[in-house]
């Protein structure tokens, strides 16, 4: 399977390639942009201050021209948080996206949005403080609406990032059965 994994708000650091290399030991081929030109963030507000002064319109356009030499052979988007909110806006655009694979993160979605069987799955923490319980309810009918293939899997007691090893959020044992239910996923489409 051809993968774009993007990275959070606190951008591309190790974690990302850990995971990478993960989805590439299990016979994936993976591609990992660096949005954020390598700049890396200590903190959430730091990197979502970057994200305001670069532009959300930036960094999509950035993302978009990432994806494009890949985006012929059906890609499948993936990203954490911030990197979920992008690679489902990608996902959505493109009528050749094989997958959507969301960890730790969401996005809004356009009203005409309309998908042929999409095959999504999303990793989330219960509770979210950034993604809220009637959020990812309004955000599951409406994938759903658009035509998505839609699977939730919510990790109680986890933090945000839960699969980041360098972040206070870690919790091992979330992160190994998220990505034990990932590759089972990425070998069903």
């Amino acid at each position: 399977m051809n993968i774009i994994l993007f990275h959070s708000t606190y951008g591309l650091r190790p974690a990302v390639h850990a995971a990478a290399d993960r989805l590439r030991d299990a016979g994936h081929q993976v591609q990992v942009p660096d949005l954020f030109e390598g700049r890396t963030f200590e903190t959430v507000e730091e990197g979502m201050a970057f994200q305001e002064e670069v532009g959300r319109d930036e960094l999509l356009k950035r993302a978009v021209l990432a994806a494009a030499p890949y985006s012929d052979r059906g890609l499948v988007y993936a990203g954490f948080s911030f990197g979920g909110s992008v690679a489902q806006q990608l996902a959505l655009a493109d009528e050749k996206a094989r997958g959507l694979l969301l960890m730790h993160g969401t996005a809004d979605i356009a009203d005409d949005a309309a998908v042929d069987d999409l095959p999504v799955q999303l990793h989330i923490a219960d509770p979210d403080v950034f993604e809220p319980h009637d959020w990812l309810t309004a955000w599951y009918l409406r994938m759903q609406r658009a035509g998505a293939d839609v699977e939730v899997h919510s990790y109680p007691g986890a933090g945000h990032l839960f699969t980041d090893p360098d972040l206070p959020d870690y919790d091992a044992e979330a992160a190994e059965r998220a990505w034990a239910t990932v590759l089972g996923f990425l070998e069903s489409i």
